[in-house]
């Protein structure tokens, strides 16, 4: 009787320390999508400034975001999107499930924690079949204020009313939550 307690609690460390080793697999693989989109997204909003001021890095976010978001996800196997309680495409309306990450995350920046270091993850059973899922906060730098501020230039102003007549994702403070990096990927039972 002994041995075999002994048996099973081997079996249940050696089951649980793959299960943990899968979610950091997991949590490592999303980070790295996410890491690779953001620069991408990046270099062609800096490439923008550059070029045309915060007038065309809007033109980039219009255009391209949603294609490179497309082809990272395709890249690394798995569903990749932004999230906002105040978004500005409607497409990145977060679900409830996302909606309530990012208000952990707005009560953990309240709490004084790192928005930079702000992510969470879990495994959940859908219908049968598991998801994982993940979100990184994004914090909002000085840059982005250019866009998502609370006094934008007249020029930046039409531009987003024109291209965004539904805009929610004004008035950030440096340091507020912009919103976060959400990934979800079906995995293996």
């Amino acid at each position: 009787m002994k041995n075999t307690l002994l048996g099973l609690c081997l079996v249940m460390f050696v089951f649980n320390s793959f299960a943990h080793t899968d979610t950091d697999t997991d949590v490592a693989a999303a980070k790295a999508a996410i890491k690779e989109f953001a620069g991408a997204l990046q270099t062609e909003l800096k490439s923008a400034m550059k070029s045309g001021g915060p007038v065309a890095a809007i033109a980039v976010c219009s255009t391209k975001a949603m294609p490179i978001t497309a082809q990272t996800a395709a890249e690394h196997g798995m569903q990749l999107s932004r999230v906002s309680l105040k978004n500005r495409n409607p497409l990145n309306t977060p679900n409830a499930w996302q909606a309530d990450v990012l208000a952990g995350f707005e009560e953990k920046r309240l709490a004084g924690k790192d928005i930079s270091q702000l992510g969470w993850t879990e495994t959940v059973e859908i219908n049968g079949a598991k998801e994982f899922r993940f979100m990184k906060a994004i914090p909002t730098g000085e840059v982005c204020l250019r866009c998502h501020g609370s006094e934008l230039a007249p020029e930046i102003s039409a531009v987003i009313a024109e291209l965004y007549p539904e805009d929610l994702a004004t008035g950030y403070k440096e340091g507020e939550i912009r919103g976060a990096f959400v990934v979800t990927r079906e995995v293996s039972n």
